[in-house]
């Protein structure tokens, strides 16, 4: 008798498999699902969760076969009045628009506000954004501050140790003081979190109001000489290096 054996095929639910694919988000994906615009075989598939053998499916979104798309890693230097959103309700000026020379499907690792400038990591990789943003990786960001009124030592003190949000307290951070002018001071500070906007909430528990910030590195990659508004393609040596710090 001829024996069995169990193979472990690769199964992933359809929206997965769009993320996977580098083709879209998971909100992205659950969106073109909904909308009747991804066959299974030749039929329209609405739901997310369907569960897809990746050897055996065929699966194909606007009738074009899924392809896994090549991998992209981009560094943009975000200008302030740009929001990281696909599509803007209000009609602001979003990211997508300082990447419009970029052919294939592309998400933001992470978010910057509105009116923060500086390095915006950009990708159709979805395990590599996941590492980059999971607070479990503890992935250093750094920050220049500018904040009214001048801090004294105390308050740079309490952001160093870590302050309590509405959403709990925060890690402790690195803080650089660089200068004070008249009624304001600049600093430095890199967190090893992501909540929404949460450097400028530190600064408010201390009695501050943001003016001014940009990020200036994540994970040991800098934004350097890169022009405002403008991206390049990570290297293969810095590639290596942010996934080396999610492994830290």
């Amino acid at each position: 008798m001829k024996k069995q054996t169990t193979e472990k095929r690769p199964i992933k639910t359809l929206d997965r498999v769009l993320s996977k694919a580098g083709l879209a988000s998971r909100t992205e994906a659950l969106r073109l699902i909904q909308q009747g615009r991804v066959r299974v075989n030749g039929t329209i598939v609405r739901d997310v969760e369907r569960w897809i053998d990746l050897e055996r499916d065929r699966v194909s979104v606007d009738d074009r076969p899924l392809l896994r798309q090549k991998r992209i890693y981009l560094l943009l230097y975000k200008p302030p009045g740009y929001v990281t959103t696909r599509v803007d309700p209000q009609g602001r000026p979003t990211v997508y628009e300082l990447l419009a020379e970029v052919r294939q499907w592309v998400f933001p690792v992470g978010r910057l506000d509105q009116d923060t400038s500086g390095l915006l990591l950009v990708t159709n990789d979805a395990q590599f954004a996941e590492r980059m943003t999971n607070p479990d990786y503890k992935v250093p960001k750094t920050y220049l501050v500018k904040v009214v009124p001048r801090f004294s030592d105390d308050q740079l003190e309490q952001l160093r140790q870590g302050v309590v949000l509405k959403d709990g307290p925060t890690r402790p951070s690195i803080i650089q003081r660089l200068r004070d002018t008249g009624n304001h001071t600049f600093f430095e500070i890199t967190i090893t979190e992501g909540r929404n906007r949460q450097v400028r909430r530190m600064v408010e528990a201390v009695g501050g109001k943001t003016l001014k910030l940009v990020r200036v590195a994540v994970g040991g990659l800098q934004i350097e000489r890169l022009p405002i508004g403008t991206y390049r393609e990570l290297t293969a040596e810095e590639l290596q290096v942010l996934w080396r710090t999610t492994k830290a």
